[in-house]
């Protein structure tokens, strides 16, 4: 790929996009390189913090109050809107179980009298304030200092989230599955490893500091589709590979790599660690969820990278027949259409 000295994490210009994620470091604001990673945890209600790879060290970032540990270094998220546009933001309450978005339903919970947008309206009026809303016939304050939702009778407090959701267009540029797991590379890709052919004729490994998807990801990626693309930056320039044609292609200057895949058998090893998720069949036995067996959309790996992300979130999955959601707070996995639920566990091998 043709980087330059520095182009790993800082500098490169900004992209078509509304948002830049920047560390200041010293006394400059830098913006980081490949933040769609960052954005995309972001978005996640349920993701509390993540941790990424500097030329300074490892840095963790505290998404709810958008500080990093390290106190020499400080984030923040800036946005770039044309004049009159405002960011589509989302508003969520933390239930006894998930992260939920006001104004929306679910089979337990009543609509909230407000939705997203009136709550950002009222931020934007205030963002030190408070204001009340009902749910039913039970009245709320939430208050945006403190980021919590009262319920006036009971007095229980429950915390709040504000997001930005992640923009559509992204997802069909980086396709979701691989792009969550750009910043998970100790999760099996499933034992094989990509490179591109270099300028000195050596075979470089695509690694997640100076590329937005590292092998681990790439390789979830091409099980989706094997004769697909998948599209990804690194430093200022942004490329294609064609799992096909097995090459990659500067998206600017035509430049052809070729590109291999290789098994990796010091990732096959250690991909014993990587925990293992299973169902309960209707025959009582415990079966692990794969691609291969019943045609699950999902496998082990997927299941634990988006349990990662929100460890008392759900995630939706496809089988042949079927559509199911797995609730990780549960343990369950539920069949849409019929209903029928079956327990889910997590072995740690």
């Amino acid at each position: 790929m043709e980087l330059e000295e520095g182009d790993y994490l800082w500098g490169t210009p900004a992209d078509e996009k509304h948002y830049e994620w920047q560390l200041l470091v010293g006394q400059q604001w830098l913006r980081i390189d490949n933040d769609l990673v960052i954005e995309t945890h972001y978005c996640q209600p349920g993701a509390k913090r993540m941790t990424i790879n500097t030329i300074h060290g490892p840095v963790v970032i505290d998404f709810d109050n958008l500080q990093t540990t390290n106190s020499a270094m400080k984030v923040q998220r800036r946005s770039f809107l044309p004049l009159g546009q405002t960011e589509d933001v989302g508003w969520y309450y933390r239930d006894d179980q998930l992260w939920l978005e006001y104004g929306s339903q679910s089979a337990n919970v009543l609509s909230a009298s407000v939705s997203s947008t009136d709550i950002e309206r009222q931020f934007a009026l205030n963002p030190q304030g408070s204001f009340s809303f009902t749910v039913g016939a039970i009245g709320y304050r939430l208050d945006f200092s403190t980021m919590s939702q009262t319920n006036c009778n009971s007095g229980m407090r429950r915390k709040v989230r504000r997001r930005p959701k992640l923009k559509s267009n992204t997802g069909s540029l980086y396709a979701t599955s691989g792009l969550l797991s750009a910043s998970s590379s100790q999760l099996s890709g499933g034992g094989f490893k990509w490179e591109f052919m270099g300028d000195e004729g050596v075979w470089t490994e695509y690694q997640a500091h100076a590329c937005s998807f590292d092998s681990a990801a790439i390789e979830r990626q091409y099980q989706l589709d094997p004769r697909g693309q998948l599209r990804f930056r690194a430093g200022r320039f942004s490329y294609t590979l064609d799992f096909s044609a097995m090459h990659q292609v500067n998206d600017s200057i035509g430049t052809r790599r070729t590109v291999r895949r290789t098994a990796d058998s010091q990732q096959n090893s250690s991909s014993r660690d990587t925990p293992r998720w299973q169902f309960q069949d209707i025959d009582g036995i415990w079966k692990d969820y794969s691609k291969n067996n019943h045609r699950c959309s999902m496998s082990s790996q997927d299941i634990e990278l988006q349990y990662q992300l929100n460890p008392s979130g759900t995630t939706k999955f496809t089988t042949k027949s079927f559509n199911y959601e797995l609730n990780f707070s549960a343990m369950t996995q539920r069949n849409l259409s019929t209903n029928t639920t079956r327990s889910v566990r997590r072995l740690n091998q």
